[in-house]
């Protein structure tokens, strides 16, 4: 590898580092910290202390994770419970509050990988003795199989980085048939070589996604892999019930000794899935058995801010770190009405967006968003936005564009919603009937919800969406978003909207190709302006993650990379004995 490729490689993986760091000391969009403002435990703060080894975990929830086959797993949340679990990745990110938790570090690499060809070609060696839940070891042909499995269109849902960066992959379809990449080499039983259509010297960051986690070949199954993946973690699955009970015990071969970032700390950890939210909360507060030992999955609810905020006893045991994903209201720009452009601009002043704040939990959890890119991606500046600034909305805009779209008298629209999020589309329902839209609510189970909006022959009008960036790059956001060519019958994760306009990609095909991380950076930021103007979302919040914890958990921290979901690698109990389960 030349000194030139191995300087362009650390000076993008610095700058998208120092990038990301700079926007997690400063949010506000005023020059200072809005840090004296939020709710719960200070950044970078580790909630309980340092763990002990044994006892149960117990993890309450209100859904079933959508996937946890690692081909397939693409929600950030469900990323974490995964990668930090179950499977292992080429490289991770360190195990750290705050700053620090956006850098990576090898995981089943023995370093973050060496490139030559100019950023095309990435080599990877995997550490020895590395090895599977039955003893078995961990070969570099697992990685490639399951990059491989990554193609299957039965598998759906899940990153496509390999679609886009591996050479070679016009009209491939998978291994299941037999056919295997010729861009991914495996001389032997520790060696992986990445053959890249372009130069990416950020390719480092790509490795710790779930895709590039080993899966044997003799272990396929098919879409029924989601029940059962096999484990090169230190926990393996003993028992799942899909939406009720999913149970995780010691993998007796996973050594620690060579893995620099998972604690694992509980001896078992149980996950009970299809409560109520409300009730989650209620239990954690009071923290009785075995909820003194659990933690929430999802997000605390809006109501039950009341409840905590001004008892300072459970506040100290409450994680809101910013999730650094934009919340946005996706617009079906592949038929009517949302195909005419004067009526997607008129959705832009049309939504009252302090209603969705209020909706969300107010304004301790949540930033008015008038960008596409978080802060995390724009050094923590907020731009005013093509739209202007204001938090309700501008109802005489809004008509005027109507009138000018051929609908002076609203129009008749859908949206689909998580039973989560009923209540945020029921303020979107009542702002937009002030310009005489009309709009139907359907919510769907969260497990699913995914999988419904990403069907894109029968996808609403409109849906709640969002997007976190996979690492601190531009190029982890806006591409996956707003390229047509991403676009997918079933299983259309980002690009929700359906949006394809060929200079948009043109110039997102110039950016990716740019050496200079600082110029590629703000090249992504005037380009988020120019797809503003094309109006395919409306930019709706900028979120925390509320998760509450019980008296008895220790370890917990929001994880930047996760988007502010605890760091399962390193939670565990203060006192094992008193755990239940």
């Amino acid at each position: 590898m030349s000194r030139q490729t191995r300087a362009l490689s650390a000076s993008l993986s610095a700058s998208l580092t120092l990038a990301l760091l700079g926007a997690c000391t400063n949010q506000s969009g005023d020059g200072g910290s809005d840090e004296h403002k939020r709710p719960g435990v200070a950044t970078g703060t580790i909630i309980g202390g340092t763990p002990k080894k044994g006892g149960t975990l117990t993890v309450l929830s209100n859904q079933d994770f959508g996937h946890l086959d690692p081909a397939r797993n693409w929600v950030m949340p469900t990323m974490d419970f995964g990668s930090r679990l179950l499977y292992r990745t080429l490289t991770t990110f360190k195990a750290a509050p705050g700053n620090k938790g956006s850098e990576i570090v090898p995981d089943l690499a023995t370093d973050l990988g060496k490139s030559s060809d100019g950023g095309r070609t990435w080599t990877f060696t995997l550490k020895p003795g590395l090895k599977y839940e039955d003893g078995t070891p961990i070969r570099a042909q697992d990685v490639k199989y399951n990059v491989e499995r990554s193609f299957a269109p039965d598998l759906v849902g899940g990153p496509d980085y390999a679609q886009r960066y591996l050479a070679g992959t016009e009209g491939y379809t998978g291994p299941l048939r037999g056919k295997h990449l010729e861009s991914i080499k495996t001389p032997d039983d520790r060696t992986i070589v990445f053959s890249l259509r372009r130069p990416v010297a950020e390719f480092s960051y790509t490795v710790t996604l779930p895709t590039f986690s080993p899966v044997p070949e003799s272990r396929e199954k098919g879409v029924q892999y989601d029940l059962r993946p096999f484990s090169s973690g230190p926990y393996k699955i003993e028992s799942y019930a899909r939406g009720k009970k999913l149970v995780l015990v010691r993998n007796p071969h996973w050594d620690p000794a060579t893995d620099p970032v998972r604690k694992a700390y509980p001896d078992r950890i149980v996950v009970q899935q299809g409560l109520k939210g409300g009730q989650i909360d209620d239990r954690i507060i009071a923290g009785e058995g075995a909820d003194a030992s659990a933690v929430e999955w999802s997000d605390m609810q809006p109501s039950s801010i009341a409840k905590v905020l001004p008892r300072p006893e459970v506040k100290k045991r409450l994680s809101a770190e910013r999730t650094g994903c934009t919340d946005m209201l996706a617009l079906n720009t592949s038929r009517a009405p949302f195909d005419n452009l004067k009526l997607r601009q008129a959705m832009q002043y049309a939504v009252d967006k302090s209603a969705q704040v209020t909706a969300s939990g107010g304004p301790a959890l949540n930033d008015m968003a008038n960008g596409y890119l978080p802060p995390a991606l724009t050094g923590g500046r907020r731009a005013d936005g093509l739209y202007g600034r204001s938090t309700t909305g501008d109802v005489a805009k809004a008509k005027k564009l109507l009138a000018e779209g051929g609908k002076p008298n609203g129009f008749a629209t859908t949206i689909t919603v998580s039973t989560g999020d009923k209540t945020r589309a029921e303020a979107l329902q009542q702002s937009l009937s002030r310009v005489g839209v009309r709009l139907q609510i359907q919510t769907v189970d969260p497990s699913v919800y995914y999988d419904t909006i990403g069907d894109t022959k029968h996808a609403p009008d409109m849906a709640m969406s969002g997007w976190c960036p996979d690492y601190p790059s531009g190029s982890t956001f806006l591409p996956f978003v707003f390229d047509g060519r991403t676009i997918k019958e079933k299983g259309n994760q980002g690009n929700v909207s359906q949006f394809r306009d060929k200079a948009v990609e043109k110039r997102m095909d110039e950016i990716a190709a740019m050496s200079d991380a600082a110029s590629a950076n703000q090249a992504w930021i005037s380009l988020d302006s120019v797809i503003q103007s094309k109006s395919p979302a409306v930019p709706l919040l900028w979120k925390r993650k509320p998760l509450l914890v019980g008296d008895n958990i220790a370890g917990a921290f929001g994880h930047a990379a996760w988007t502010g979901q605890f760091d399962f690698a390193v939670i565990g109990l203060k006192d094992p004995s008193k755990s239940e389960g």
